[in-house]
């Protein structure tokens, strides 16, 4: 399950290849009053930069980790959300681009391509 992060959580591309535990809250909107599944928790991998003004929140979820903590239809959710602490030997992966641009990252373990 992937997800993008928006400005604040990127933090200049720290955050990629960092686990959160993301819980559905809440509705946000009247159309689906009770948007939360039986399932409300899902483990996110951020794989991706959500750049203002576009991003709306904390964390952009993947249609899968979406639909896994909440009912597709309601678009979008109250959540609550903390780091999940996973420890690797390996490098983290991930792939961006920002605004249309590529970008490298370079921080220690982690490895980046660019597409």
């Amino acid at each position: 399950m992937i997800a993008a992060a928006n400005q604040d959580l990127w933090q200049g591309g720290a955050a990629c290849g960092k686990y959160f535990q993301v819980t559905c809250t809440g509705a946000l909107n009247q159309g689906v009053p009770h948007p939360c599944t039986a399932t409300p928790t899902v483990t996110v991998l951020i794989t991706d930069f959500c750049p203002p003004p576009g991003c709306k929140g904390d964390l952009d979820l993947s249609q899968e980790s979406f639909s896994i903590i909440a009912d597709p239809s309601a678009g979008g959710i109250k959540i609550s959300y903390q780091q999940y602490l996973i420890n690797y030997l390996f490098f983290k992966f991930c792939i961006y681009t920002f605004i249309g641009h590529p970008r490298i990252l370079v921080s220690q373990n982690m490895f980046v391509l660019l597409v």
